[in-house]
Order: structure tokens, then sequence, then C-alpha cells
């Protein structure tokens, strides 16, 4: 299973420079529904709800979301391998759960600090 960060996401959605690789949309993709939240953020601060809204909505139809739930939630509240801003601890502890609950996670990011962290907590990453 391939856990999306927000920034490859974005990256795919935006079409920049530098886009996920095409066999990324055909593993089993999950991220938190922060990522959804982050997007849409993001798309209406840009101004671009109406040209990118479809694609948002395709994106976050393509994965299984992980709630913000108490258990993710307090997860967030310990402390990691290194420092990490409050949007990164959301989704590292999301992937934390998931793997304590039995799923082998591997991470497609392009946030080098996430990576980062994520390598230490013993993270697969996957190349995009």
């Amino acid at each position: 299973m391939v856990y999306l960060d927000t920034s490859a996401a974005m990256a795919q959605l935006l079409a920049e420079d530098r886009v996920p690789r095409a066999a990324l949309w055909q593993e089993s993709l999950v991220s938190s529904r922060l990522l959804e939240y982050e997007m849409w953020n993001r798309i209406h601060a840009r101004g671009l709800t109406r040209s990118h809204a479809d694609g948002a909505r395709d994106i976050v139809a393509r994965l299984a979301l992980v709630e913000l739930t108490p258990m993710v939630l307090s997860r967030a509240l310990e402390p990691f391998p290194a420092p990490v801003r409050t949007l990164d601890a959301l989704h590292l502890a999301s992937m934390d759960y998931l793997r304590q609950n039995g799923q082998k996670i591997a991470v497609a990011s392009y946030d080098a600090r996430l990576v980062l962290v994520a390598e230490r907590m013993g993270f697969e990453i996957y190349e995009i």
C-alpha cells in the first residue's frame, strides 16, 4: 500500500515539472483525510477552484482515507525521530496507525522533511 502525501497529489493536480510516475496511480493508495483539506485549501488560495475541482475530486476518489481519529491524533502528540511540522505529524501519525494495524506502507512524497522522518521511522519510500 502506498501512502500518498499532499505534495505528490498537488504535483499531479497542477501538472508541475515533476509529477508522480504513472505506475503510482496503479497502486493501492491511502492517505489521511487531511490531504483532502490541504488540497482544497491550496486550490482555493490559488484561485483554481473552477479549473481544478474535478481533478481534485478524482484524486481523492482514488484514495482510501484514514480519518483523524483520537488514536491518530494522540500519536501525533508523541515525539518523532526528528522535528516535524504540525501537518507532517498528522500524516506520519496516520502512517504509523496503518502500520500498527498490520499494513505495510511505502510513502510517496516530494516533501524532503517528511521523507526523512518517515525513513527514520522505518517506512519504505516509494520512488515517484
